[in-house]
C-alpha cells in the first residue's frame, strides 16, 4: 500500500528581504554579518535577504553568521537597471546569486571612489575585513528591467521591483508606470509608504504581490518593516507559493 507523503506544517515566518551589507557603498561600516545576524534576531526575523548593490560578494559570510545565529539567510543581489531601476533578485543558493553577480558584473562598468561613494567593504563570518571591491557597485548596468528578471528566473530566482513607493530608482518613479511584460514575482514597498497602501497609487503594481521591506543600511533599520510568510520552510519555491496564494500559503504586509 503506498500511503500519501505527510503534509507539510504551515507557520509564520517573519523576514525581511532586502538588507544591504557594509559592501554596499551607502551601507554602514555596522553592517557586518555578525551584527546584521544580531539585530536580526533581536527583531525576531526568520529569514533575511542579503541584497547589496549589484553584488553578492558578502552573502555567504552572513549565510555563515545566520546558521549559526538560527536565522536562515537568502542571497541575493540589488541590480540596477540602465534605466535606473532597482530590482531585487533573491535566490535559495549562493551558486544561484554568484552566477547572477557574474552576469552583472559583465555589464557594470566604473570603479569605484571611495572617497565620494563610500567603502564597499568586503567581510568573513566572523566581521573580519577581507578588502574592498573596485568596481563601481552604486552604479547603472547597462541592462534592461526585462533583461534583468529574465536571468534572474533562468537561475531560480525572485525578481521583485524594489521600493515602488520611492522617488528615486524605483520603477514608477523612472518609467511612470510597471510595464505589462515584465514578468515580476512581486513588488515592494518601503518602510516610508506607511501603513496603509492603495495600489492605485502604483500604477500597474495592482497585478503583482506585494512585499514590505526594510531596505536596511544601519543596523537600527533592519526588520522595521517586514513580510509574514505563511510557509513550511524558508525556501524560495515556499515563497514563491505564498505569493501566488498557492497550496494554502500566503504573504502578509
Amino acid at each position: 500500500m503506498i500511503f500519501p507523503a505527510p503534509k507539510k506544517e504551515l507557520r509564520a515566518f517573519q523576514a525581511d528581504l532586502h538588507i544591504h551589507t557594509c559592501l554596499s557603498p551607502c551601507g554602514d561600516w555596522e553592517m557586518g554579518p555578525v551584527n546584521i545576524i544580531e539585530k536580526s534576531r533581536q527583531m525576531n526575523l526568520d529569514i533575511i535577504a542579503v541584497c547589496d548593490h549589484n553584488t553578492a560578494e558578502n552573502a555567504d559570510a552572513v549565510m555563515k553568521a545566520g546558521k549559526k545565529g538560527g536565522i536562515a539567510v537568502l542571497p541575493g543581489l540589488e541590480i540596477c537597471s540602465r534605466e535606473e531601476v532597482h530590482i531585487l533578485s533573491v535566490f535559495n543558493e549562493l551558486p544561484q546569486a554568484t552566477a547572477m553577480q557574474e552576469f552583472v558584473y559583465r555589464h557594470l562598468k566604473g570603479e569605484n571612489t571611495p572617497e565620494i561613494f563610500g567603502h564597499q567593504v568586503i567581510a568573513d563570518q566572523n566581521n573580519i575585513v577581507k578588502g574592498e571591491n573596485e568596481k563601481l557597485l552604486i552604479g547603472a548596468t547597462d541592462l534592461g528591467i526585462l533583461e534583468i528578471v529574465d536571468r534572474i528566473h533562468v537561475l531560480g530566482g525572485l525578481g521583485i521591483a524594489a521600493h515602488i513607493d520611492r522617488k528615486v530608482f524605483s520603477i514608477i518613479q523612472q518609467l511612470g508606470f510597471i510595464p505589462s511584460d515584465i514578468p515580476l514575482d512581486g513588488v515592494e514597498l518601503s518602510p516610508f509608504a506607511g501603513p496603509a497602501y492603495d495600489r492605485n497609487q502604483y500604477p500597474g503594481a495592482e497585478k503583482f504581490p506585494v512585499i514590505t521591506s526594510s531596505d536596511a543600511h544601519f543596523p537600527a533599520d533592519i526588520g522595521k518593516v517586514r513580510t509574514i510568510f505563511f510557509i513550511s520552510e524558508p525556501t524560495i519555491s515556499e515563497i514563491r507559493l505564498a505569493l501566488t496564494r498557492q497550496n494554502g500559503r500566503k504573504a502578509e504586509v
